[in-house]
């Protein structure tokens, strides 16, 4: 994420970095990039459908950390695309790259295709611990690195477009933050990291930090992709330097070219750069620029006063409920803006349909609570035989939801269950075990893994019950190859669960949320 091999540069410059101990401070978190890289960090399974509680333990033990050192966090998680909508085609050639690793994934391989409840563990697992928690309308990046200025806090992310901010208090990498490693002193305990700052990054390669943007946008990032267009750059290392390998040469030999201009104007810098580049990717480079620019930041209020920062004017028709859903997590905002939801890859048999089909009836009912009009459509993107495929779906739901009643009957009559099957049930299994009655009956092929399914909600009631001290999960099958069929059958068990608590989220909650580690 971010500018491809800056991260790689600066391991060959780590003298650019200042090592710190970091204590009894604010910090600002991105909480979409720690999500992620903390179960990759972890080493926990990524193939067999996920091992949540084990990585919520992770979670649990690093923000415990940070409060053992008085470091007090605010967490920004990303919320879609936003009305630019710039990153669409990274998006997708990630996908495309999912699937094409999905064999490699079925021999036990980890080849980055992440379960998909991860968000979903982390932020319920923040919001138990009481972490101040937001989620953007759509990117994080500019939102959170506005606030990282206004606030004069560091921001901690393993994603590089934060290096190219001009941020007052810089950037804590993330591979670096030594979270479990605290240590402590008599009067105090701190964590070992490194701070990034870009006025040390500007002064080691000799250049002016206004052309920092020009930088990350030529460079190749996740705004804009310039393939065809980089290897003008790649002229060697810069003079009194180490050879280096092809892309940090290539990223030096800009920054090279850059310092020699350090007495020309950010506009005729870009216009130099982009002189010989086909109109696209002029085009391309000019709106990444802009991606660039601070806004004016929204998240403070929510943070000190807990107001719900504004929607863009296009969606001034949404209702203040659905707002508060969108905030605190759970739903995404490109549903509203975009009409368009790119589902979860899972490690499946491609010689099936995607396992998301099962739950599709609930997403129908999901789009058209959400866009509050009958017939809406919806363009969906999802794995089919190893290609991304594009379909329609139509809403079928334009009920008004201000009484309780209704809005458990529009949950249950959209999983197929009466009120009265769940009676007995304990309240934090009603939803899991309506979504479980669904899935028997919609799922295809025929799910003949009951048994197991109910040994695992019987092993997270226990751990429920007894607490998870000393909870290191199951690492001997990370490396087995497993049935494409079997694993297909959990995974339309995981999306029915996935897209039946985003209804019942935005719903209000008329079912109690299932905790998704147990």
């Amino acid at each position: 994420m971010g500018v491809k091999g800056l991260s790689s540069l600066l391991k060959d410059y780590s003298q650019i970095y200042q090592d710190i101990r970091f204590r009894d401070s604010k910090l600002l978190v991105d909480g979409t990039n720690l999500a992620y890289n903390l179960y990759d960090m972890a080493n926990l399974d990524q193939n067999h459908g996920g091992e949540y509680l084990a990585y919520q333990v992770q979670i649990q033990a690093l923000f415990k950390a940070l409060i053992d050192c008085e470091i007090k966090a605010y967490v920004v998680i990303d919320g879609g695309s936003g009305t630019s909508d710039i990153k669409l085609d990274t998006r997708m050639d990630r996908q495309r790259a999912r699937l094409e690793n999905i064999p490699a994934a079925l021999k036990g391989k980890k080849m980055g295709i992440f379960p998909p409840s991860i968000m979903s563990v982390f932020e319920q697992t923040l919001n138990d611990m009481k972490v101040p928690l937001v989620k953007c309308f759509g990117e994080a990046d500019g939102q959170l690195a506005a606030l990282a200025k206004e606030w004069s806090f560091p921001v901690l992310s393993g994603d590089t477009d934060f290096f190219i901010y001009a941020l007052p208090k810089g950037v804590l990498p993330l591979h670096n933050f030594q979270w479990d490693s605290v240590k402590r002193t008599e009067a105090s305990s701190y964590i070992p990291c490194k701070l990034y700052t870009t006025s040390s990054f500007c002064t080691f390669f000799n250049i002016n930090d206004q052309l920092l943007p020009v930088f990350a946008s030529l460079a190749w990032n996740d705004y804009v992709n310039l393939r065809d267009e980089s290897t003008r750059w790649a002229g060697g290392s810069a003079p009194g330097r180490p050879t280096m390998p092809q892309r940090a040469s290539r990223l030096e030999g800009l920054l090279s070219w850059l310092g020699a201009r350090n007495d020309r104007t950010t506009e005729d810098t870009l216009t130099a750069a982009m002189a010989d580049m086909s109109q696209q990717a002029r085009r391309e480079v000019q709106k990444s620029m802009l991606e660039y620019r601070l806004p004016s930041s929204s998240l403070r209020g929510f943070f000190s006063e807990g107001t719900v920062p504004p929607l863009p004017a296009e969606l001034s028709w949404v209702p203040e409920w659905v707002r508060a859903s969108l905030t605190r997590g759970g739903l995404g905002a490109d549903i509203l803006m975009h009409r368009r939801k790119i589902l979860r890859i899972q490690v499946e048999s491609s010689n099936l349909k995607s396992s998301n089909l099962t739950s599709r009836p609930i997403r129908q009912v999901l789009y058209g609570v959400l866009l509050a009009q009958g017939g809406a459509e919806m363009a969906s993107a999802e794995q089919s035989d190893e290609k991304l495929a594009f379909s329609v779906v139509s809403g079928r739901c334009s009920t008004a939801f201000a009484d309780r009643t209704v809005r458990l009957r529009v949950c249950l009559e959209t999983l197929g269950v009466e009120e009265e099957t769940l009676e007995g049930v304990p309240a934090h299994l009603r939803l899991p075990v309506a979504v479980t009655c669904y899935w028997l009956r919609r799922a295809s092929p025929e799910p003949r893994l009951l048994k197991a399914l109910l040994m695992v909600v019987v092993q997270g009631e226990l751990m429920r019950q007894i607490g998870t001290a000393g909870w290191q999960g199951y690492t001997n099958h990370h490396s087995q190859p497993l049935d494409g069929i079997v694993a297909h059958r959990f995974n339309q068990w995981q999306a029915c669960l996935k897209d039946a608590s985003q209804l019942n989220l935005l719903l209000c909650k008329p079912l109690p949320e299932p905790h998704y580690a147990w």
